[in-house]
């Protein structure tokens, strides 16, 4: 399968939040509730996308002419970091994850901080992200997890 990723245009915009929502509703759904997912996918409508593609850097992956993935830099955090359910687990987001390393090194960011979902975590975890705290909006827990791109742990910096 071959996969590329490139940056995000103002076209891709209901295709991504296909994704999202896809995902959110099949993948995210066996760590959070009904309501947190229903809650989480109003902030992913395809308007939403759009104005997130104006405001963040947002990259998608395409397989063909299919975007399969999507995920964006807002300054030195990580957002929005979904693949569809159908082809998770074939190196879409590592590639996704690359893309976002490559072009916060550009810009001179010491390290990324990513918001995890609990589905999330070990992704994260693996790509040499470390859990520093977890966050809370209502039920809702989040692992915030950062990694230095000069290749020190936290502990060394």
């Amino acid at each position: 399968m071959e996969c590329t990723v490139r940056p995000a245009l103002e076209g891709d915009a209901d295709e991504i939040s296909a994704v999202i929502l896809r995902t959110l509703r099949e993948t995210n759904a066996k760590d959070y509730t009904v309501e947190i997912i229903e809650r989480v996918e109003r902030s992913f409508n395809p308007g939403a996308v759009r104005q997130l593609i104006d405001k963040r850097t947002v990259f998608v992956a395409t397989v063909g002419d299919r975007v399969v993935g999507t995920a964006s830099l807002d300054g030195s955090i990580v957002r929005t970091v979904f693949v569809a359910p159908d082809v998770q687990a074939r190196g879409i987001g590592k590639l996704l994850m690359e893309e976002i390393e490559r072009t916060a090194r550009e810009r001179n960011i010491p390290s990324l901080t990513v918001p995890s979902s609990v589905t999330a975590e070990t992704f994260y975890a693996r790509l040499g992200f470390n859990a520093v705290r977890d966050d809370y909006y209502g039920d809702e827990r989040t692992i915030i997890m950062e990694r230095l791109l000069d290749g020190r742990s936290r502990s060394e910096a």
